[in-house]
């Protein structure tokens, strides 16, 4: 038995055990720790399986910044967790649950048994013709050449995401700020990383969104670790959120859709398809959508933290 073996049965059963723990936890706040360190362990999970692009994505996103948003509403309904426990589900209700999820958990067992030995994959045809685009990394080619059109859908549905959440808003504040006013000690460990560390993440943020044409990377993790610096800054108090009325913001929102839009359009008269690229141009095509997507990604994942506005914009 190797070591690699021994670590892999060891991981799956750690992933197991913290997913039964999530899921027994019946305090709110509790659940989110246990969730993000989940998250953290899955991306474990994927570097183990040589996908070092998703597992940036998961830390930073399906552990980072949905464990903020998590706790953040856990501290807003942490006054009815007493209410919520008070109704617990009947027996009934429980074993119809236990058996539905035997039943998936089934399902999803033989259907991974199922498949064909080797499973059938595009990956060959999408490694041959990566050259045509002129990136390095094929996850980032299929995800901009060959699956564009949803890459751009996901971006147009975090804006919407963030209008949805504006529209939370009392209409007496609407074109406010989000948020509360946060304030911390000026001599506080806070502020001193809020000062001194966005620096370096925004460098950091910039690489790996820069490296991600030809090295795991992208625009989703760099614009999330520069989201992570901003709502920093505005946690300590040294930045308020701007309000949703200036159209800077606005801008900044919808940016990386409009230029992946116009890439796309244009696709049909210097390539005779929607979001398709010129081979001459495909590289510098895809890394002027990726800039303007980390802007977008940055803002609106920054907006969705902050929440609905709640202050006047003055």
């Amino acid at each position: 038995m190797s070591w690699a073996f021994t670590f892999d049965v060891a991981l799956t059963a750690l992933v197991l055990g913290v997913a039964i723990w999530t899921l027994s936890l019946r305090e709110n706040f509790g659940a989110v720790v246990a969730f993000a360190v989940y998250g953290l362990t899955l991306t474990l999970v994927w570097l183990r399986l040589g996908a070092p692009d998703v597992a940036l994505t998961e830390a930073a996103i399906g552990s980072g910044l949905t464990g903020a948003l998590l706790l953040a509403a856990a501290a807003r309904l942490r006054s009815t967790e007493a209410a919520i426990a008070a109704e617990s589900p009947g027996g009934g209700v429980r074993v119809a649950a236990a058996v539905l999820s035997a039943i998936v958990a089934g399902g999803i067992v033989l259907a991974v048994l199922a498949l064909p030995v080797p499973a059938p994959s595009l990956a060959p045809n999408a490694v041959a013709d990566l050259a045509a685009t002129g990136l390095g990394n094929a996850v980032t080619g299929v995800l901009m050449a060959y699956r564009a059109a949803d890459t751009l859908l996901e971006k147009v549905v975090v804006l919407i995401a963030v209008i949805a959440v504006w529209s939370l808003a009392d209409s007496r504040v609407w074109g406010g700020r989000p948020g509360p006013a946060h304030r911390a000690e000026p001599d506080g460990a806070l502020a001193f990383l809020a000062r001194r560390l966005p620096p370096l993440g925004i460098v950091a943020g910039v690489y790996i969104a820069w490296v991600g044409a030809d090295m795991p990377g992208g625009a989703f993790p760099g614009g999330t670790i520069i989201a992570a610096m901003w709502l920093l800054t505005i946690m300590a108090g040294v930045k308020d959120t701007p309000p949703i009325s200036s159209r800077g913001l606005r801008l900044a929102l919808t940016v990386g859709p409009a230029v992946f839009l116009a890439v796309g359009l244009c696709g049909f008269f210097i390539a005779d398809a929607f979001l398709a690229y010129p081979v001459a141009y495909a590289k510098p095509l895809i890394v002027l959508v990726e800039v303007g997507m980390v802007l977008t990604i940055a803002v609106s994942l920054g907006l969705l933290m902050a929440g609905p506005p709640e202050r006047s914009g003055k």
